[in-house]
């Protein structure tokens, strides 16, 4: 089975657009953690890529062999921003994402580096804020910098996603820095019932 773990960074923000289409807020960097794994979700292989606006197209040609395509807040955000270049409909596309998954099970939005802390010892190292203002600077460094924060977000979502696999849950700590726990199923379909099941 080959999953994608993936992440884009936008070159404006919201309030630099006349409404929340993130479609227009044009990406800079996608980054990609392409992976095989066996039956159990366990990793055999895998390698972590990043291309800049201009090489989208050998996004496209993974994400077409992808089993499932994982992301965090991805079919809000991260796929409608993409899709102005893409000519094909990307939600079509096996997507996988954590937070919809999270609030369906609890109801609301928790954060990436909520879930990071908690569940993994660790935080994001930047922000999409500063992933902008790294954009629109433009020189060399800040655009390494730029490069590292969108690979580590998607070794965070590939951690977190992982983590769930292999227990079955994640924690946060809420409002009230209560500590919390979600139980989370996130696991594969048997494809060999699938198909079955379209035999009839």
């Amino acid at each position: 089975m080959n999953q994608i773990i993936f992440d884009v960074e936008t070159k404006r923000l919201f309030g630099e657009i006349d409404d929340q289409d993130p479609g227009k807020l044009g990406v800079s960097i996608v980054s990609l953690y392409v992976r095989d794994v066996d039956e159990a979700q366990n990793e055999t292989k895998g390698q972590i890529y990043s291309f800049w606006e201009g090489e989208f197209e050998k996004v496209w040609e993974l994400f077409q062999k992808a089993d499932r395509i994982i992301g965090f807040n991805s079919l809000n955000f991260d796929v409608p921003a993409l899709q102005p270049y893409a000519s094909f409909p990307l939600k079509k596309l096996p997507h996988f994402d954590i937070l919809e998954k999270i609030k369906e099970v609890y109801g609301h939005r928790i954060s990436l580096d909520a879930l990071a802390r908690e569940t993994l010892d660790r935080q994001k190292i930047d922000s999409g804020l500063e992933a902008v203002y790294y954009w629109q600077k433009g020189d060399k460094e800040s655009l390494e910098k730029l490069r590292k924060y969108c690979e580590d977000d998607v070794i965070i979502t590939k951690e977190i996603y992982d983590f769930a696999v292999r227990n079955g849950y994640l924690l946060f700590k809420d409002k009230w820095n209560t500590l919390r726990k979600i139980d989370l199923d996130f696991s594969v379909p048997n494809t060999d019932n699938l198909n079955q099941a379209k035999l009839f």
